[in-house]
């Protein structure tokens, strides 16, 4: 059986909608855009490099 009292005992309350916009936004996350801008770049260096080596 649960034990309400023991449980809200425990119970820790969550973050605030504000701190965890905060937090949430304040990461610097890449979305897929920036990942395939990376690739295609990366992409290119390689192809310059084996042309230079040729």
């Amino acid at each position: 059986m649960i034990n309400f009292e023991e449980e809200l005992k425990k119970f820790k309350p969550s973050l605030e909608i504000e701190d965890a916009e905060d937090i949430i936004y304040g990461q610097d996350l890449d979305d897929m855009s920036d990942v395939l801008v990376r690739i295609l770049k990366d992409a290119g260096h390689e192809a310059d490099n084996s042309k230079r080596t040729k």
